[in-house]
């Protein structure tokens, strides 16, 4: 019964990692929408957004299977139970990415005063901490999740600096106001997306330890 336990946990993990890797493709391929201005890619990323859907689905039913067939306890309960937080976040990340999609296909553009660099950090920022939030809960290590948590104060700090920016595009010309909006709330979904890592990761670092740490000020897993 425990090495077929062992086999479905590993299954779990690849699952994960499936769905981490689409995840992160999202988030590049908004990048790359984003700073060429190609709806093109834009559309293919909505559509990419059913296959996160589904994987989130597979990986549920996985984890209910495991819950009420296996009936585990101790460390294996708060890996299953972490998995099932974790790919609610999962999923959001693929939705936020979507909602850039969707700004980048109604004429969202970077105007030359704004520099593409910031949004492209924020974009590569956000790929890392979710490729790490999840190995640390397939890797079981804490200070992989560690460095995710204190990583999102990088991806604050570029969304200030475009919200900056963008306040002095209005500045210089009030026309500017509908465009600079548009790319605040790209900057937003991002920053969203960063959090959404840093829940994940606190999941992980859940699933490692077992506590939940109060005070902090994310939600979900704080």
């Amino acid at each position: 019964m425990r090495s077929k336990f062992d086999r479905q946990l590993v299954q779990l993990n690849d699952m994960l990692q499936d769905m981490g890797a689409h995840i992160e493709r999202a988030i590049a391929m908004v990048k790359q929408a984003l700073l060429d201005s190609d709806v093109g890619i834009a559309n293919k990323i909505i559509e990419l957004e059913d296959d996160i859907d589904q994987k989130e689905k597979e990986i549920e039913a996985l984890c209910l299977k495991l819950l009420l067939q296996q009936q585990p306890v101790a460390k294996d309960l708060r890996l299953v139970s972490a998995a099932l937080k974790m790919i609610t976040d999962m999923e959001r990340i693929g939705d936020q990415a979507t909602d850039i999609s969707e700004i980048v296909v109604e004429g969202a553009i970077i105007p030359d005063s704004i520099k593409k660099e910031q949004f492209a950090q924020m974009a590569d920022a956000t790929i890392e901490m979710v490729s790490k939030s999840i190995a640390a809960f397939v890797e079981q290590d804490l200070q992989i999740a560690k460095y995710v948590i204190k990583r999102d104060d990088k991806v604050d700090d570029l969304f200030d600096d475009i919200k900056k920016s963008l306040i002095d595009l209005i500045h210089a010309d009030s026309e500017n106001g509908e465009q600079a909006i548009s790319l605040l709330m790209i900057a937003k979904y991002f920053e969203r997306i960063g959090d959404h890592a840093v829940n994940i990761a606190k999941w992980a670092r859940f699933s490692i330890t077992g506590r939940k740490k109060t005070g902090e000020s994310k939600n979900s897993a704080s």
